[in-house]
């Protein structure tokens, strides 16, 4: 709510009551970019204050007033003259973050998207990492290339071995190219739940210069959709099958 058109866009959810406004709707009262949009949905989801429901092929968004209420309380708290009225909700505290690993075979390209994505769309609930059991000397230029003209920091990504956390206890590892035959990984990583989502190799990318940005751009745009997806999902109260079973569901080809 830092973001001023997040807060015109919850107000404009709130003045809308519960039969909500689709996103093309939103976007053109708004005359912001779907892309753009999806964004800043995605973090008001992910802070509870936004609730998404589907009609059809169409997404409706709404206020979630309880996820608002509780907003007020908290900065409530902030303004001791109790210049702001606030409704009682539940205190549930503070959400935790999940530490979530992305593998592939050289860490290079997929994983280090991932990673960089997750950290940008996660606002803090997330923790990246990527790493691979035979990473490359460097990401591909393309994939950093893409990935700055996308506004995320790559200062810090950097091809990796999964020894590197062979002693940490990630929540999710997800897998994301076959590694059938990669020896198992290392230390703890295999207490994670795991996730196979099989992405293409933007190394293996043919065609022109345009027609391989093309495609890393589309590789691009469904792992976002795949990772506002995973930051959706309420993992403090699901257990590990649940939590197994919707990866599985996230990863799915025919559903991305």
């Amino acid at each position: 709510m830092s973001q001023e058109r997040r807060v015109a866009l919850v107000e404009r959810l709130v003045a809308a009551g519960a039969a909500g406004l689709a996103a093309g709707e939103i976007a053109q009262a708004l005359d912001i970019r779907p892309s753009t949009l999806s964004f800043h949905l995605a973090a008001l989801e992910a802070a509870d204050l936004v609730v998404a429901r589907r009609e059809g092929r169409r997404l409706i968004y709404a206020a979630r007033q309880s996820g608002l209420a509780e907003l007020a309380r908290h900065a409530a708290a902030l303004c001791p003259g109790g210049a702001i009225d606030t409704v009682a909700v539940p205190d549930r505290g503070l959400q935790p973050a999940f530490d979530v690993l992305f593998l592939c075979r050289h860490n290079s390209a997929r994983s280090i998207m991932a990673e960089a994505v997750l950290e940008a769309v996660g606002r803090g609930r997330f923790r990246a990492h990527s790493a691979g059991p035979t990473p490359a000397d460097a990401p591909l230029p393309p994939v950093m290339e893409l990935l700055r003209a996308q506004g995320h920091a790559v200062e810090g990504l950097r091809s990796k071995s999964w020894s590197e956390f062979a002693g940490a206890r990630m929540d999710l590892v997800l897998t994301l190219c076959d590694m059938a035959e990669a020896p198992p990984p290392p230390g703890r990583l295999g207490e994670g739940v795991q996730g196979l989502w099989l992405l293409p190799d933007p190394a293996a990318f043919g065609g022109t210069g345009p027609e391989r940005l093309a495609l890393l751009r589309e590789l691009y745009r469904g792992l976002r959709a795949r990772l506002e997806r995973l930051c959706r999902l309420p993992l403090a109260g699901m257990d590990r099958a649940a939590i197994a079973a919707r990866l599985d569901e996230i990863g799915d080809p025919a559903a991305a």
